[in-house]
């Protein structure tokens, strides 16, 4: 495991030991960022430091997993990144090398997909990553990166 995944994994840990949740919405809201659900053309999402505020933008657009995904996604950025901004456009984002979407894409797998889930389906039960992704909604390259 790369010093960058053992990072991100302590970093999520100690948000849902704090919160006692997963849940992306719940964590923002408990830590004061301000979350606006619209119309926001191509975009996914986008996360803004604005006047000392952190704001997160979501599409209206997204099915709920996408949306779930996206949020945590956005979250990674407030808590990784909180002085930058950062935009997630459709069908770029999860192949982007940049750093920082890597490393927010990492903060959503390990935030959404749980040790305990990998365990039973990957190791014991054995399902491929197409399956894990029609079973649990998300794209399989966040299944990927939470595997790696």
């Amino acid at each position: 495991m790369s010093r960058l995944t053992r990072d991100i994994k302590r970093i999520v840990a100690y948000y849902q030991r704090k919160y006692k949740t997963s849940n992306p919405f719940q964590i923002a809201e408990a830590l004061g960022i301000e979350i606006q659900i619209g119309d926001i053309g191509s975009r996914y999402g986008c996360y803004m430091y604005l006047k000392r505020s952190k704001c997160i933008w979501l599409n209206e657009n997204l099915e709920p997993h996408e949306l779930e995904f996206v949020m945590a996604h956005e979250l990674g950025h407030a808590i990784m990144h909180p002085r930058q901004n950062c935009y997630f456009i459709k069908h770029k984002t999860l192949l982007l090398n940049s750093k920082i979407e890597k490393e927010a894409n990492k903060f959503a797998a390990e935030l959404l997909i749980s040790d305990s889930d990998v365990q039973e389906y990957v190791v014991e039960r054995q399902y491929s990553i197409c399956a894990l992704a029609r079973l649990w909604g998300y794209h399989k390259e966040l299944i990927e990166l939470k595997l790696k």
